[in-house]
Order: structure tokens, then sequence, then C-alpha cells
């Protein structure tokens, strides 16, 4: 049986008497051996004001009509569209959100319409550099990095199902550094704020800053994910949006060491939790009657941050900045980085080396005076 061509369809306004035009998307099917025309109801006129959002409206009813068509998608929309029925939720929740905001926000607004052979690589370079959040001020180099990476992974997808040949992509470059280091808390700072904390949010506190858990993992944990015996936490689940995932990656499912100190302190919040089964999470909605966890955010806003200012810290402190001191701390205190790499998780050592062991002052002042020291004895 002869594959079905590629077709893009008619896209027309249908005039309405009561009720406001519409715009109507007309394609073909073969049933029994024949061609039956249909059409779909895509939106009004209000909705869809421009043809070109009406267009970019169509890009999944065209995926839908063209499984198995023996011709290729056109356009970046129609490769996107196929993109996020097919291989995006393959992935983690998180990852399926962030990747659908990049291409509908960033990615089919600007390039669309454009067919996949035109795009070029300068072009794609220069738009990432100009890039502004709603705000006005200029996109954060890690954003454009992440934009990037998610326009080449469209045409990854486009080559692999034989659309086209080339990545204009591979050959944008982007920066990847940050217009700020990341903040975290010393030691000092550490301990005054657990000080000041109640049970569970000194837990919360405890348990993310001696594992690096980042916080969906954190999140998602029950009471049956820790074993008090053999000190460990076995992470599976990741919670984003109160939709349990997958980890972000096969590394993030590896055992955590549990600390004795931090395993006493869950001891204690278990026993004063009202939901304390193997089934339960760790810290419960009281709200939801714990049928979801807590809101990280709420923690932080209502709790850690409020404590903070109090104690005269003035740094932006969120989840992940627990994470980063804790890598911060195992460079001060001399670890090998694959043992960090493996404490953290990471995929890559790379990242380990990277983003997370920030040389801090005191480090610094010590180079420079071993390095100083040699060059005078010399």
């Amino acid at each position: 049986m002869q594959a079905q061509r590629y077709q893009a369809g008619s896209l027309s306004i249908l005039k309405r008497k009561s009720q406001p035009d519409a715009w109507m998307f007309r394609y073909y099917t073969e049933e029994n051996g024949r061609r039956v025309y249909k059409r779909r109801f895509v939106g009004t006129v209000l909705e869809f004001p421009k043809r070109k959002d009406a267009e970019k409206a169509v890009a999944q009813i065209r995926v839908e009509i063209n499984e198995g068509a023996s011709s290729a998608p056109t356009t970046i929309a129609h490769v996107a569209a196929h993109y996020m029925k097919h291989e995006l939720p393959q992935k983690a929740f998180a990852t399926v959100c962030s990747y659908t905001d990049f291409i509908k926000k960033r990615i089919v607004p600007k390039w669309g319409d454009v067919s996949l052979s035109m795009i070029k690589s300068i072009e794609v370079e220069n738009w990432l550099r100009d890039l502004r959040r709603e705000d006005g001020k200029p996109t954060a180099p890690g954003t454009q990095a992440k934009i990037r990476n998610v326009m080449s992974a469209l045409y990854a997808h486009a080559i692999r199902y034989g659309w086209t040949v080339h990545n204009p992509i591979t050959s944008v470059r982007t920066s990847t550094l940050r217009l700020s280091d990341p903040e975290f808390l010393s030691p000092k700072e550490l301990q005054a704020l657990l000080k000041e904390l109640f049970l569970r949010e000194r837990t919360m506190i405890l348990l993310d800053a001696s594992t690096g858990l980042r916080r969906g993992e954190m999140m998602a944990l029950r009471w049956g994910d820790i074993d008090f015996e053999t000190l460990t936490i076995k992470v599976t689940k990741s919670i984003f949006r109160n939709v349990v995932g997958k980890t972000k990656t096969v590394g993030s499912k590896k055992p955590v060491a549990l600390h004795p100190i931090v395993a006493e302190e869950l001891r204690m919040w278990r026993a004063e939790s009202p939901y304390r089964s193997d089934s339960d999470y760790l810290f419960p909605s009281i709200r939801k009657n714990g049928a979801q966890p807590l809101s990280p955010d709420m923690i932080l806003k209502r709790h850690i941050r409020p404590v903070l200012a109090v104690i005269g810290v003035k740094k932006r402190i969120g989840w992940h900045s627990f994470r980063h001191g804790l890598g911060t701390m195992l460079r001060q205190m001399k670890v090998d980085v694959k043992v960090a790499q493996e404490v953290l998780r990471h995929s890559n050592p790379s990242v380990t080396m990277g983003l997370y062991q920030q040389a801090v002052t005191d480090e610094k002042r010590d180079a420079q005076d071993r390095a100083l020291r040699g060059f005078l004895e010399a």
C-alpha cells in the first residue's frame, strides 16, 4: 500500500452571522480506499486575529493527520509539534514543562513559520544574544543556552526521522557564564538558621544541606524510602507542580547516604508528624490531608527567609542554595571530585567542577599566599 503524502491542509475563515467568524482547517483522509475531505474548527478570529496565529494553532493537527506520511514536515512548528507528542513525554515532568515553555513562548513565535533548511546559525545566535525577559532585562546566558539546546533537540528529532540531514544549531555559540555567583550559607549562617527553626523546617534544611537532594526529590520522599538501619535514602521519584515523575537523570536514582545526626532528626520528626506510615510523604501537606507534600516555595517564603532576615542574612537563598553549599563544602574539605560527583549524583564530573565547586575567598587568599611564597623562595 502506497504511503500517504504529507499534506499541509488549508486554513480559511468561515463567515458566521450570529457568532464571530471562525478559522477552519480543511484536510483529507483515506477511508476504504476513498479520499474523504474533512474540516476542523480551530478557533474564532477573536482568539486568533492574525492568520499566522491560527497557523501555529494547527501545527498539532498537522502532526495527527500526517502520521505515516511519506513527505517531511517543512517548518520548525511542524517538527516542534511532532517532538512534543512523540519524544518529549518520555522525559521527566519538570523537563517537559520547561521544554514546552521554551518551545511555545520562545522558539515557535520566532521560528515557527521558517523552513528547516532556511535557518542559519548566525541568525539564531544573534537572536539569542538579544533576547529579553518579560521585564525587559537581558535573558540570562544560562537561559539562552537552554533555549539553544531545545532547538538543537528539535533538529536532532528531525534528523532521526529523516526530515533533514543538517543541524545548524550545533554551530550556535552561547555563553553559560552566570551573571552572578549562586549564593549559599556559610557554616555559621547555617547554624544560626537551624537554631531558630521548628522541628519540621529544621529537619528539611538538615536533610537538604547534608545530602544535596534536589527539592523535587526531597518533596517526593516517603518514609518507606528511608532505611534507618543502613542509613541510606532511596531516591526513585521527583515531584514538580504536584505531579510525581521520574528523577532528572539515571544517576539521580543512586542511593544517598544519610548521616546519623540527620537520621535522628528524621526519627524525631516522624514521631511528631501526623502522617508516619511508610507510604506517607516525609513532609506532607496537612491542608491536603497528607495526599500531597508541602509546597517547597511556601516553606521558603513563610519560614526560611523570614528567619534569615531576622538573623541578618541578606542573601537570596533557595532550596538549590543548600546543594551549592554542599558542593562548595566538599571542595573546601578537599574531597576527591569523583566522590563529590557521587555525593551530588551528577551524570558528568565537569558539572561538579564547573557549577558547584566555587573557590571561596579564604581559599583564594591561601592560593595567592602559597604562590607568592613560591616566587620569593625561588
